[in-house]
């Protein structure tokens, strides 16, 4: 499902970054990074490349509150959790579950490409502030 783009030392720039995290940062966490080695790029650009980097399929985009993007290097599948607390998006370790697609298949009687599992509630860190 990947669509060649060009290359772009900014993009180029974005994508290194995003590799470094496991955090899943938000295109205003990237902004603020990237603009420490390219001090003249916008947001806008951030933007424009984070979309056009998903859009290829190169980086996942997650959305877990209807508003907030946040973006992943790691595009193989997993799964992912957002915290209803702090709102941090962070990945589960643990393996593929293909019956799912299968049984959304069956059940749909859709052809099911792809998956994007998010689960919700408290993190650790939330849950002991409690």
């Amino acid at each position: 499902m990947s669509t060649p783009i060009k290359y772009s030392s900014q993009r180029e720039a974005i994508l290194r970054f995003l590799k470094t995290r496991k955090d899943h940062p938000t295109a205003d966490v990237v902004f603020q990074h990237i603009r420490k080695d390219i001090p003249n790029i916008s947001l806008a650009t951030v933007y424009r490349n984070l979309n056009q980097l998903a859009a290829a399929g190169t980086i996942l985009r997650l959305t877990t509150d209807g508003k907030t993007d946040h973006f992943d290097a790691c595009v193989e599948p997993h799964f992912h959790f957002c915290c209803r607390g702090c709102k941090a998006v962070k990945d589960i370790d643990m393996e593929p579950v293909p019956e799912l697609m299968e049984k959304a298949t069956r059940a749909s009687n859709f052809k099911i490409e792809e998956a994007t599992v998010l689960f919700a509630g408290l993190c650790d860190q939330c849950i002991d502030a409690e």
